[in-house]
C-alpha cells in the first residue's frame, strides 16, 4: 500500500509539474538561458589549467608521503636526487637526454660527438631580466667540492675520448657493468646510464663488449622562489630545443629529450588535441539525434525537439563548467570525459520525454500532453538521477584517495544536477512548443500551416510527400499514429517477435555464457595502471622517451633508498648480518660496505663504537675515492664522542622490462620488514609517491559507489512498485560493470583513473536504460511473460536505441585522437555502451519469460473480473426480461 501511495504520490507532483512548466513556457527557457550566459562568461575569463600532475594522479594520502617527508627531514631530496634515480618522477627541475646509436653500433664508439652535445648543454645560455644564465649558475652543488653534480658516466665518456686521442684502443679504458670504476678511484653505478649493453663473453668483472644507448640528467638547484623556477622553467624549454637541433645535425644519432614539465605538457596536450574531434562528435550527435526523432508524418515528427534535447545537455554542461571555475577549480584533462558521461544520461531523459509524449493521447490539450508525460517520465528518471548523485557523490567524498577522481566527481554531481534542471525547464519549455505546433496543426519543420487532405490530393506527389500528416495511414482501427515512427515499427513488426522466438532462445542462453565466460576471465587479470604515460598524448616526447628508457634501461630498477633513522651499533656483527640479509639481492651503493671492505683489505680492527667512528672519520671519509660518503651519515657529537644517529644506502635490484610493477613488488617485500626487524629503517624513491597502495587508492571510488547504490536500492525495496524490480536491476547491473571489468581487461584497459571513473559511470549507464525496462515489465497485467516484455519494448526501447545509438557515435571521433587517455576512455564507454544495449535487447527480453515475476496471479484477475461481470450481466438479464425482448 505504502509503494502505491508513494508512487501516486509523485506521479501526482511531477503531473502538476508538467501543468506548471507548460503555463509558463517563457520563463522556464528564459532562466536557463541567462543562467548559462552569465556562468559561460565566467568560463572564459577564469580558465586555468593545473599543472601539479603529482597532486592529481598520484594518492593522496600514502605511506610514501610520510617516508618522503622523513628522508628529506635527513637528507636534502634535492642534493640527493642524482643518486635516487626514477625513471619519470625526478623531483624538482632537470632535463634528460637518451642518446641511440644505429642498430649494430656501439654508442661508446662516439664519445666526442656526445661529449660535444655535452659541452653544448653547459655553455647554454637563458636570458631572464637582462642576465645572462648557464647550466653552472642552476645546477645541484656537491657539498664537498661545489662543483656541478654530473652524471659519472661523463667521466667514462671522457677517459674513452682521452685514450682515442693518445691513440690507445678503447678496450685499454675498461668498462665494466653496472659497476664501473672511475679515474679518481671511485666505483659508480652506472645500470641507468648505460643502456643496450652486450658484456665481453666469459669476463669476471663484467666488462662492457658494446652498449646501444647512453642516458644523461642535467639537474637543476631548486630553491623555492618563483623566480628562481621560471629561469629553471626557460633553462629546460631551451634544452629540449638544444636536443631538437643537436638531432638534425647529428643523423647517426637518435636524440630522445625529457624535462620536468613535459609530463604536465603532454598530459594537457590531449586537451588541444581532443578539442576538434569533440566538436565533431557533437555534430555527429546532433544529427543522430535530429534522425531518430523524425518521422514520415510531418507533423508529429520532432526533429527540432532531437536537436534541441542535445543542446539542452550542452548548455548545462557548460553551466557546470562555469560554476566549476567560479569556485577556483582547475582543468585537467581527466576532465574530457564529463561532456560524454553528461549527454549518455541527460539525452535519456530527453529521448524518454519524447517517448512519453507520444504515449499520451491526441485529443487532448497540449499542456495536459505535456503533464502527462512528466507523470509517466520524470520518476524513473527522478530516481536514476539521485543514483548518478549518489555514486558520483561517493566517488567525491574523503575515502577517494585520487584527487582527479574526486575533482572529477565533484563536477559530475554538478552536471548531473543542471541536466535535471535543464531538462524539466528548458527542454520542457521545448516540448510546450511543440505541443502547442502539432495541436495547431503546424508542420514540424517549416512550421506552417499543414493543408487539407482535399488540398493535398490536388498537389503533386512531392509535395505531398513533404506536407503528408499521416492521415492516409490512419485506419478506423489505429489509435495511435506515432506507431508508424521506424523504430517503434521495427521493434513492434520485427524484433520482438524475433527475440521472443522459442527458437533463439538458446542462443542467446549460449551466448550469454559465452559473454560471462570472457567477463570472468578478464576479471582476473585485472592490472593497476600507475604508469602514468597511460594518461599522455600517445605520440608525445615523453611516451617516446618512456618506451626508449624502458627498452634499454629497464635492467635494474629505480634506486631506492634504504635510510637508517635510529642509531645502530654498526661495529657489531650480529648488525653486520642483519644488514647484509636485508641487502641481499641488491646490487647496493653503499658506505657501510665500501667502510667493512676498506678495513678487511687494511686489516684493521674497528670492534668497538670509538674505534669504528673514529677510523670512519679520520681515515676512510678523508679518502678521495669515499669522500662522496659523507653526504651518507649524519654524526652528532655529545661532549667528546661522536655518534651516528642516522644513515643511508641505495638498493638496486635487477629487473625485467615491467619495472614499475616489479618496483611495487619491491616496496611490498621491504616495508613490511621494517616493522619486524631490530633495524628501524624506510625506503623510499620518488616512484613510490605515484605507485603506494595505487590499486587500491584507484579501485575505492567505484566499490564505494557500487556499495552505495546497492544499498540504496536494497534499502528501498519496501518503496519500490514491485520489489522484484530492484532485485532484477541489481542483477543486471552487477552483469554489466563485470562484463565492462573483464572485457576491458582482455582488452588491455589498466585500472587507472579514468578507466575507474569509466566504470562509476557504467553502473549509473545501465540503471539508467535498464530501470525503465524492467519496472514496466513488473507492472505489466497481461497474460504471458512474452506479451510483457513485448509491451516493455515497445514502450521503452525506442528510447533506448535513440540514446545508445548516440552516445556510441558520438564516440567514434575520440578514436582519432592521438591519446592513451582518449583511447582509454573509447574503450570503456564502447563497452559500456555495448553491454547495456546487449542485455536490454538480448538478455534480458529472453531471460525475463524464464524467471519470475509470473504473471499467472494477473491472468486469474482478468478471468475473476470476467466471470463477475457475466454474473452481473446474468442478473440484470432475469430482473429485466422486457429489456431482452425488445433488443
Amino acid at each position: 500500500m505504502l509503494r502505491q501511495v508513494i508512487h501516486r504520490g509523485l506521479q501526482s507532483f511531477f503531473y502538476k509539474l508538467g501543468l506548471f512548466v507548460s503555463r509558463h513556457p517563457v520563463f522556464f527557457l528564459t532562466v536557463p538561458a541567462v543562467l548559462t550566459i552569465i556562468f559561460g562568461f565566467s568560463l572564459l575569463n577564469r580558465f586555468q589549467p593545473d599543472t601539479d600532475l603529482e597532486s592529481l594522479v598520484a594518492p593522496s594520502h600514502s605511506l610514501a608521503k610520510i617516508e618522503r617527508s622523513l628522508a628529506s627531514s635527513l637528507f636534502s631530496l634535492d642534493q640527493s636526487k642524482s643518486q635516487l634515480y626514477s625513471d619519470l618522477h625526478t623531483p624538482g627541475r632537470y632535463g634528460r637526454v637518451i642518446l641511440l646509436s644505429k642498430p649494430g653500433g656501439n654508442i661508446l664508439h662516439q664519445a666526442d660527438v656526445i661529449l660535444q652535445i655535452h659541452r653544448a648543454v653547459l655553455e647554454m645560455k637563458v636570458n631572464y631580466k637582462g642576465y645572462n644564465y648557464t647550466f653552472s649558475h642552476l645546477c645541484v652543488l656537491r657539498n664537498q667540492d661545489k662543483k656541478c653534480v654530473l652524471d659519472d658516466i661523463i667521466s667514462v665518456l671522457e677517459d674513452l675520448r682521452q685514450a682515442a686521442l693518445s691513440n690507445k684502443t678503447t678496450a685499454r679504458v675498461q668498462v665494466s657493468y653496472p659497476n664501473t670504476k672511475l679515474k679518481d678511484g671511485r666505483s659508480s653505478f652506472i645500470g641507468h646510464q648505460l643502456g643496450g649493453v652486450m658484456e665481453v663473453p666469459n669476463s669476471k668483472d663484467q666488462r662492457v663488449k658494446s652498449a646501444r644507448a647512453i642516458q644523461i640528467t642535467y639537474y637543476l638547484q631548486t630553491y623555492g622562489s618563483v623566480t628562481q623556477d621560471l629561469i629553471g622553467e626557460k633553462w629546460e624549454s631551451e634544452f629540449c630545443k638544444l636536443m631538437h637541433k643537436m638531432q638534425l645535425d647529428h643523423q647517426d644519432l637518435q636524440l630522445y629529450s625529457l624535462a620536468s614539465f613535459s609530463l604536465w605538457k603532454d598530459f594537457h596536450q590531449t586537451s588541444l588535441l581532443a578539442r576538434g574531434k569533440i566538436l565533431v562528435s557533437l555534430m555527429l550527435i546532433l544529427l543522430t539525434a535530429t534522425l531518430s526523432s523524425s518521422m514520415k508524418d510531418c507533423l508529429r515528427s520532432k526533429p527540432f525537439l532531437g536537436l534541441l534535447g542535445v543542446l539542452t545537455i550542452c548548455i548545462s554542461s557548460v553551466t557546470a563548467a562555469g560554476i566549476f571555475f567560479i569556485t577556483d577549480g582547475k582543468y585537467n584533462s581527466t576532465l574530457l570525459g564529463i561532456p560524454f558521461f553528461a549527454m549518455g544520461h541527460g539525452t535519456k531523459g530527453v529521448f524518454e520525454l519524447l517517448s512519453g509524449w507520444r504515449r499520451t493521447r491526441e485529443n487532448l490539450p497540449f499542456k495536459d500532453r505535456v503533464a502527462d508525460a512528466y507523470s509517466d517520465v520524470m520518476v524513473s528518471y527522478t530516481m536514476t538521477s539521485s543514483l548518478y548523485f549518489i555514486a558520483f557523490g561517493m566517488g567525491a567524498s574523503p575515502f577517494t584517495n585520487i584527487e582527479a577522481v574526486k575533482v572529477f566527481c565533484q563536477n559530475m554531481c554538478v552536471s548531473i544536477l543542471l541536466n535535471y534542471f535543464y531538462i524539466f525547464s528548458f527542454f520542457g519549455s521545448c516540448l510546450v512548443f511543440a505541443g502547442q505546433l502539432e495541436q495547431n496543426r503546424y508542420h514540424s519543420i517549416f512550421c506552417c500551416k499543414i493543408p487539407s487532405a482535399e488540398y493535398l490530393d490536388r498537389k503533386p506527389v512531392w509535395f505531398q510527400t513533404v506536407m503528408n500528416d499521416g492521415h492516409q495511414h490512419t485506419s478506423h482501427h489505429e489509435t495511435n499514429p506515432y506507431q508508424h515512427h521506424f523504430i517503434q515499427h521495427f521493434l513492434r513488426e520485427h524484433y520482438n517477435e524475433w527475440i521472443t522466438n522459442i527458437y533463439v532462445k538458446p542462443f542467446v542462453v549460449i551466448l550469454y555464457l559465452i559473454y560471462a565466460s570472457f567477463s570472468f576471465m578478464g576479471c582476473l587479470q585485472i592490472s593497476d595502471g600507475a604508469n602514468i604515460i597511460n594518461l599522455l598524448a600517445s605520440e608525445s616526447p615523453s611516451v617516446s622517451y618512456a618506451l626508449i628508457q624502458q627498452k634499454y634501461f629497464s635492467n635494474y630498477s629505480p634506486v631506492i633508498g634504504f635510510y637508517i633513522y635510529e642509531p645502530l651499533e654498526y661495529w657489531n656483527g650480529t648488525v653486520q648480518e642483519d644488514l647484509k640479509t636485508l641487502s641481499q639481492g641488491f646490487n647496493t651503493v653503499s658506505w657501510i660496505e665500501q667502510y667493512y671492505q676498506y678495513l678487511r683489505v687494511g686489516n684493521i680492527n674497528a670492534t668497538n663504537k670509538s674505534d669504528f667512528i673514529s677510523i670512519l672519520q679520520s681515515s676512510f671519509l678523508k679518502k678521495p675515492e669515499f669522500q662522496h660518503f659523507k653526504n651518507d651519515i649524519i654524526f652528532s657529537k655529545a661532549g667528546d664522542e661522536n655518534n651516528i644517529i642516522a644513515s643511508r644506502l641505495y638498493l638496486v635490484a635487477r629487473t625485467s622490462e615491467n619495472t614499475q610493477r616489479e618496483a611495487v613488488e619491491l616496496l611490498e617485500k621491504l616495508r613490511p620488514l621494517s616493522l619486524i626487524q631490530s633495524i628501524k629503517f624506510i625506503v623510499f624513491n620518488p616512484t613510490f609517491v605515484f605507485m603506494d597502495h595505487y590499486g587500491l587508492s584507484v579501485t575505492m571510488p567505484v566499490l564505494i559507489s557500487g556499495f552505495g547504490i546497492l544499498l540504496v536500492l536494497i534499502l528501498t525495496f519496501f518503496l519500490v512498485i514491485h520489489p522484484l524490480g530492484n532485485f532484477w536491476l541489481i542483477l543486471s547491473v552487477t552483469s554489466i560493470e563485470l562484463g565492462v571489468l573483464g572485457l576491458m581487461t582482455l582488452w588491455n584497459v589498466d585500472m587507472d583513473c579514468i578507466s575507474i571513473l569509466c566504470l562509476i559511470y557504467t553502473l549509473n549507464f545501465a540503471i539508467d536504460h535498464c530501470a525503465p525496462l524492467l519496472y514496466t515489465f513488473v507492472l505489466a497485467t497481461e497474460h504471458t511473460r512474452t506479451q510483457c516484455i513485448k509491451n516493455s519494448l515497445q514502450e521503452h526501447g525506442t528510447a533506448i536505441l535513440q540514446n545508445v545509438s548516440s552516445f556510441l557515435i558520438g564516440l567514434v571521433p575520440l578514436l582519432f585522437v592521438p591519446s592513451n587517455l582518449t583511447f582509454t576512455l573509447f574503450k570503456c564507454l564502447l563497452l559500456a555502451g555495448s553491454c547495456t544495449l546487449l542485455h536490454c535487447f538480448v538478455i534480458l527480453p529472453v531471460f525475463l519469460t524464464f524467471f519470475p515475476p509470473s504473471k499467472k496471479h494477473h491472468k486469474k484477475k482478468k478471468r475473476a473480473k470476467r466471470k463477475e461481470r457475466e454474473e452481473i450481466e446474468c442478473i440484470e438479464i432475469q430482473e429485466n426480461p422486457d429489456h431482452v425482448t425488445a433488443v
